[in-house]
């Protein structure tokens, strides 16, 4: 057993290597390659992911996991050993289902869709990608349908990203966030608005950009084992654990789109390098899933980086950096700034409140596609009336309305966008977590130490990558099943002080 756990392994890291080598086409493409390579990069992506995709669904790795899977069920559950043959098995069995050649059309019509993406949402032309995203839409049923004997139609493509839940289970859980969010949103919204004018003053990218390294690498981050570059719609990827990296984009105009993004790719990052090393080249080396991924961006974003005790240090250093836009503004200012709650167009700017409002209008509207209820050229306008509807706004344009979000454009429909609000949950339990082990957490991080969280998030959850399913993972870092009420509870008594009702 041990020669055929070896043999397995060397077969995983052919697989492992050629799918990094597709994300390092991608970084590529959405960082410094020319308009020009796209149509080349979407038929190369296409070779390697046919390639990658044969060698995962090969005789010998299917004659390999029906010896071992005995063996690993013999072994302690929490071995690693018992933990890759399970991860390999469904690695296995879900790439079974679909031809190589179909993966192999669908990266190259992303990849190509991407490209048009990009050209399409400055120009404000959604007509230019529409048919792609019909394609889009077919291709996404399609994967789907290789998985036959779901309930919805998104249930396999969910099941991809954040194992274990369906479009019921997601529809429920965000009915009852939803009942906790309106009254909220509702309480701040009646106050008078927040003076956010100091975060819209001129603060040139260099020094933005040389801020946000700073404070990242305090967080944790390693640059030995990382970079940030400029992109589209910012990013983390990864090509090895050793080589794990983040993107962001800089407006001179508004502090917060660049620092918060940075952080945020950052949480991303900093979740891959803490995964054991050991699990390198296996299917174990990456997160357990998109919602577990998500939490740990949103943590460092939202429960740290848009903290009071964040801020308690680093705003001097802020204030160091830009004397002129900020000396004259005090810290509760600033703080208040930074948190101000106001319906707005843009998913990723949008406020801790009503965030998770954007992410449920997206997640609602992918699963009429799916159903075929709506047809992709109706979707800028049931785009703009869920958010009449939902945020009392409505985008004048497409280019901050439905081509926005790059996601669609460069992935399936379905699957994708539940993680975010998955994430925001877990993050204030992982975080709740952490403060009880930890009391001494918020203190430290007033002096500018991150060390005791980030330790407390590499040992109980990052170092174990994906050997657990992400029910599995969160019962065993918090002692208990995912659940609102941490999430809920602490939105409340931070914006509850910010805004009193």
């Amino acid at each position: 057993m041990e020669e055929k756990l070896r043999e397995l392994k060397e077969l995983l890291r052919e697989v492992y290597d050629l799918e990094c080598i597709i994300m390092l086409l991608n970084w590529d493409q959405s960082t410094y390659m020319p308009p020009g390579g796209a149509e080349a990069r979407a038929r190369q992506m296409a070779v390697m992911e046919r390639l990658a995709h044969e060698k995962m669904v090969q005789p010998r790795m299917g004659r390999l996991l029906e010896a071992l899977v005995p063996y690993g069920e013999s072994l302690p559950y929490d071995s690693d050993e018992a933990g890759l043959i399970r991860a390999a098995q469904r690695k296995f069995e879900k790439a079974n289902r679909v031809p190589s050649a179909f993966m192999g059309e669908l990266i190259s019509h992303q990849a190509k869709t991407y490209q048009v993406w990009t050209e399409a949402r400055p120009a404000n032309d959604f007509a230019k990608v529409a048919p792609l995203l019909e394609k889009t839409l077919e291709m996404s049923r399609q994967l789907a349908d290789y998985f036959p004997g779901y309930v919805h139609i998104a249930d396999p493509l969910i099941d991809f990203e954040d194992e274990g839940m369906k479009a019921s289970t997601i529809r429920s859980l965000f009915s009852e966030l939803r009942e906790q969010l309106v009254p909220l949103v509702k309480a701040v919204t009646e106050q008078d608005p927040v003076e956010d004018q100091v975060l819209k003053q001129h603060f040139p990218e260099e020094k933005q950009w040389q801020f946000g390294l700073d404070v990242i690498r305090q967080l944790g981050y390693d640059f030995k084992r990382g970079r940030q570059d400029k992109t589209h719609h910012p990013f983390m990827t990864k090509f090895s654990l050793g080589d794990v990296r983040i993107t962001t984009r800089v407006k001179e105009n508004e502090l917060g789109e660049a620092l918060f993004s940075t952080i945020h790719e950052a949480g991303h990052a900093m979740y891959e390098q803490g995964i054991h090393p050991e699990y390198e080249g296996t299917p174990l080396a990456q997160g357990a899933s998109s919602g577990i991924h998500e939490s740990q961006s949103r943590l460092w974003e939202n429960l740290v980086g848009r903290s009071r005790e964040f801020w308690e240090y680093f705003y001097p250093k802020l204030q160091a950096v830009f004397p002129d836009q900020l000396n004259p503004v005090s810290l509760d200012s600033f703080y208040r700034a930074i948190n101000k709650v106001e319906p707005s167009l843009i998913r990723t700017d949008a406020d801790e409140l009503t965030y998770n409002l954007h992410v449920m209008i997206r997640f609602d509207l992918e699963l009429a596609l799916l159903e075929g209820k709506l047809a992709v050229k109706d979707l800028p306008e049931a785009w703009r009336e869920r958010y009449r509807t939902d945020l009392g706004i409505a985008p004048p344009d497409d280019r901050d309305g439905v081509l926005q979000d790059v996601h669609w454009y460069v992935a399936t429909i379905g699957g994708v966008f539940q993680g975010y609000t998955l994430g925001n949950i877990l993050s204030a339990q992982f975080y709740d977590a952490a403060r009880n082990a930890h009391p001494e957490i918020p203190a430290e991080m007033r002096q500018g130490n991150f060390y005791t969280l980030h330790h407390w998030l590499k040992e109980n959850v990052y170092r174990h990558g994906s050997k657990y399913t992400p029910e599995e993972l969160v019962q065993k870092a918090t002692g208990q099943s995912l659940s609102i009420e941490p999430y809920v509870r602490y939105l409340k008594t931070k914006f509850g002080q910010l805004y009193p009702w």
